[in-house]
């Protein structure tokens, strides 16, 4: 019987917008009516991800970091080994120690193995710009805004696995994962304009063209990339209709959230999650563009 998917998610009772290092993030607008409607979404997506047998760890908030949040850049997780994040901005560096006490705990209970820290220098924020690829068992990395070249070679020493590169060329798509989700069947959703055009080039090469969904920016702005995938369901936010029918054309069920508080913050399903039990176990192969 296959275990249960395992993510981490923050309460999110300290979440506001009180900030600005993203394009997204304008603090003059925040309310406390936004604050109310993070609430509710936060535990829709957990309920979301329960109902489909997921178990899901939730740590406390911390006044003062509103962005812990999203504890997708908290850390790459494989194989039940971390590799710590090393924040860009100022603003979110605090969650270092936040989350570095969150792993100790959860080694003690054995969910995870070991905790890694990234050498001096390295800048690297997590699984946001580290997506594991089950199908093809490689880690898409993006760097640029966020994390920077040097942890390409880091995370592939820690992991033992090959990392394929994408430099990101937009600071409205700063994290990968705002613009490319591999999914369960071999497809990839992604939005071209986040990338240089050296990374597009990786990427055609890589992927077939059949297994590419390229998304609009009308999609991309709505955050729907940012998304889960557990099986042939994605979670993510309310997805315009033109996208809804390309990933319900490929077999693909939705589960739409309103979490337009977050995506004020830059974040969606994907942020505000952190898959715990990935692994590298050997999967059916998904070849490479010809």
């Amino acid at each position: 019987m296959t275990a249960p998917a395992r993510f981490l998610m923050t309460d999110p009772a300290a979440f506001d917008v009180s900030y600005r290092i993203n394009p997204w993030m304008d603090p003059g607008a925040w309310t406390a009516e936004h604050r109310a409607a993070a609430l509710a979404a936060s535990g829709e997506l957990r309920a979301a991800l329960q109902a489909l047998g997921a178990h899901v760890e939730t740590i406390e908030a911390v006044r003062g970091l509103p962005d812990l949040v999203f504890p997708a850049n908290a850390a790459v997780v494989l194989d039940g080994r971390v590799l710590l994040a090393r924040f860009r901005h100022p603003e979110r560096q605090g969650e270092e120690t936040v989350f570095r006490a969150v792993f100790a705990r959860l080694k003690a209970r054995g969910v995870v193995s070991e905790v890694i820290d990234l050498p001096d220098g390295v800048l690297q924020e997590g699984a946001g710009d580290a997506i594991w690829d089950a199908g093809r068992g490689w880690f898409w990395a993006g760097f640029g805004p966020r994390s920077n070249r040097a942890s390409l070679g880091v995370i592939r020493k820690v992991f033992g696995r090959e990392v394929v590169g994408l430099e990101l060329a937009s600071e409205r798509f700063y994290h990968l994962d705002t613009c490319f989700c591999p999914l369960v069947g071999g497809e990839v959703l992604y939005h071209p304009d986040a990338f240089t055009p050296d990374a597009l080039a990786t990427i055609r090469a890589r992927i077939a063209e059949a297994d590419r969904i390229e998304a609009t920016a009308e999609e991309a702005a709505a955050f729907c990339v940012n998304a889960v995938n557990l099986g042939q369901t994605l979670v993510m936010a309310r997805a315009p209709a033109t996208l809804r029918a390309k990933l319900e054309a490929r077999g693909y069920r939705l589960v739409e959230i309103d979490l337009a508080p977050f995506i004020r913050s830059g974040g969606a399903a994907y942020c505000m999650t952190l898959r715990l039990d990935r692994t590298s176990d050997p999967r059916p192969a998904i070849l490479a563009a010809e």
